[in-house]
């Protein structure tokens, strides 16, 4: 199954010392999955423009295309001289509620300073 939407997001800086970055993520998604998230990101910028590295666990409590439950999504990005590659997985096992069983992966994409999501997802 897929659903596909968009969500706003607010990164809040943590306090930490330099090249890491620490920010506070907390979301709204719209669409077929409709609800909040909030969570956790660690970043890093080496010397060479473009190229950085992150990883964020975000928990996710939502309606999936009318079923509700809470879930965890662990983030992998990299940067290699301004070329991202990105994976978000469902964490195994963490869907609650009527998302028990919850199994997904979702790619993200930003165009005219809007995020999108793509979460391809099964559920038992």
């Amino acid at each position: 199954m897929q659903a596909s939407g968009t969500f706003d997001i607010t990164l809040t800086p943590q306090q930490d010392a330099q090249p890491w970055g620490r920010q506070r993520l907390e979301k709204v998604f719209h669409g077929p999955l409709d609800g909040v998230s909030q969570g956790e990101m660690l970043a890093v910028r080496t010397a060479t423009k473009g190229s950085a590295g992150y990883v964020a666990l975000e928990q996710v409590t939502a309606t999936l295309d009318g079923r509700k439950g809470m879930f965890f999504l662990q983030h992998s990005g990299l940067m290699d001289k301004g070329t991202p590659t990105l994976t978000v997985n469902v964490v195994p096992d963490s869907g609650t509620g009527e998302l028990q069983g919850l199994k997904g992966t979702m790619t993200i994409n930003m165009e005219g300073g809007k995020h999108a999501y793509t979460f391809s997802y099964s559920l038992p």
